[in-house]
């Protein structure tokens, strides 16, 4: 679960749609991890992707 909130919490510091690669850069984790909680927060509906290959938090 942490790995997920730190993503969600990077994608939001951010502030713009950010791709699986620039999150792995931003918080130092493997790929992989990354990859699963894009797929966890994806199907939760807890991020959107407004353009190809880059997603954000969804506006709630």
């Amino acid at each position: 679960m942490a790995v997920k909130d730190d993503v969600l919490n990077a994608m939001k510091k951010n502030g713009k749609p950010m791709s699986a690669g620039e999150v792995e850069k931003a918080l130092k984790i493997d790929r992989k991890e990354v990859d699963k909680a894009f797929k966890d927060l994806k199907d939760e509906g807890a991020i959107i992707s407004p353009v190809r290959c880059k997603w954000e938090p969804a506006k709630k």
